[in-house]
């Protein structure tokens, strides 16, 4: 059986050795087959997760059942901690895109034990609070950012989280699209561009970041 630890990143980075120890000690494993859900958009909420290994996909439905892939989340990333605070309905839809395994840990379990310990809850209003501010920015940029700025941001992200930078984002062009919410033929004819200014290097199998600080200049446009 696997060491049951959580990452030391993201949301629990700061977080204080006892609060890390009680969720650690709550920490249960799951394990995920390709494409298969661990929870659907609308689901009520009752855990919070850590990717051990593999990868998963965070999408959303539109109104108009518009599918938006939100992000992808690699081993070390962390979701759901709002179920741990109000055990709501799910705002997106979390589905394996290899195979999986993930630690949880449930919300009553972590509310008994905060009980018990009542200092570590304001540890983790702290945590929560970075954790709500990021998602704020992540929705603020869907709205007013144009495409290039959306997608070379998202870019900058999703190949600084999965662990090296430098390595290759195994994405199709279609799943770029749902990132940022744009039509495939509006990423391709950008990642075009790009590619002819020397800023990416696209394959049939992904991307790679050919020039970081020309896309990091093209993730802020109001600075060129």
């Amino acid at each position: 059986m696997s060491k049951r630890v959580l990452p030391q990143t993201g949301f629990l980075s700061a977080a204080s050795a006892e609060l890390k120890a009680m969720l650690n000690a709550l920490a249960t494993e799951v394990s995920l087959a390709p494409q298969e859900v661990l929870f659907q958009q609308g689901d009520t909420g009752d855990a919070f997760y850590a990717v051990q290994s593999g990868q998963l996909e965070v999408s959303v439905l539109s109104q108009d059942g518009r599918r938006l892939v939100l992000a992808m989340v690699w081993p070390g990333g962390l979701f759901g901690e709002i179920a741990l605070f109000d055990p709501g309905v799910r705002t997106a839809t979390l589905t394996a895109v290899a195979p999986s395994k993930v630690l949880r840990v449930r919300n009553a379990d972590v509310l008994a034990e905060i009980r018990k310990a009542p200092d570590l809850a304001v540890d983790m209003i702290l945590l929560a609070g970075q954790r709500m501010r990021a998602m704020n920015q992540q929705y603020s940029e869907q709205v007013f950012l144009p495409l290039p700025a959306r997608l070379a941001r998202k870019v900058l992200m999703l190949t600084t989280e999965q662990g090296d930078p430098d390595r290759p984002l195994k994405l199709s062009q279609s799943q770029l699209a749902e990132f940022v919410g744009a039509t495939r033929e509006a990423v391709s004819k950008t990642l075009s561009e790009w590619r002819k200014l020397g800023v990416v290097e696209v394959s049939r199998g992904g991307l790679a970041i050919a020039d970081r600080p020309a896309l990091e200049a093209l993730a802020e446009p109001d600075r060129i």
